[in-house]
């Protein structure tokens, strides 16, 4: 479990940064993410990865939590 937070530590770069940017947008983290990695979306590079992450550890916290 040590190893796991290690990398996750290191992955957040901006914390809160992602899901402020959804809330700017006035939707949840996961539909904001959806919106972005969709293909045509004009969101930033940065933003994109973002996105990749948020949808990464969003997943594992379902797998956890069952």
């Amino acid at each position: 479990m040590a190893r796991k937070k290690k990398w996750i530590k290191k992955a957040i770069k901006r914390p809160g940064a992602f899901s402020a940017k959804a809330k700017r947008a006035g939707m949840s983290t996961a539909a904001y993410a959806t919106k972005v990695l969709k293909k045509g979306s004009r969101a930033s590079a940065r933003t994109k990865r973002q996105a990749a992450l948020a949808r990464t550890l969003g997943k594992m916290r379902r797998k956890r939590k069952r």
